[in-house]
């Protein structure tokens, strides 16, 4: 069974940091590409980050770039998030996934699996 415990979300002031965990199980971790995307109210999914084992290239969102930083410890099978100089705009529930496909031009990713999120809330 494929499973993710994503921990580390919370609330933050405007300008904070946080890093999100998400340790996997249940698929050969190796094989996949992780990474995370984020739901607002409202508003559709967003993908923000994925690292990919294809292409050894890790995709970030435009407006995450330089502020939020993806990792993982394949050891562990855990992959990291650390979100900084948060924004307001950044509140989402934020949700690890992995899959099996790349795009091969921009980086972003084809989820197959993914977690139950961690709510990040941004106050101003």
């Amino acid at each position: 069974e494929v499973q993710f415990v994503e921990s580390g979300g919370g609330l933050v002031q405007a300008g904070g940091s946080l890093r999100l965990s998400c340790k996997a199980s249940g698929f050969t971790f190796d094989d996949y590409n992780i990474g995370w995307f984020r739901q607002a109210p409202g508003k559709g999914r967003e993908d923000i980050s994925c690292i990919s084992t294809n292409f050894g290239r890790t995709y970030y969102a435009d407006n995450v770039k330089g502020r939020f930083t993806a990792s993982s410890d394949n050891a562990k099978n855990t992959v990291y998030l650390d979100l900084h100089n948060l924004k307001p705009e950044d509140t989402a529930v934020y949700y690890c996934a992995a899959g099996a496909y790349a795009d091969p031009y921009s980086g972003r990713c084809g989820y197959d699996y993914w977690g139950q999120g961690t709510q990040v809330t941004v106050s101003s």
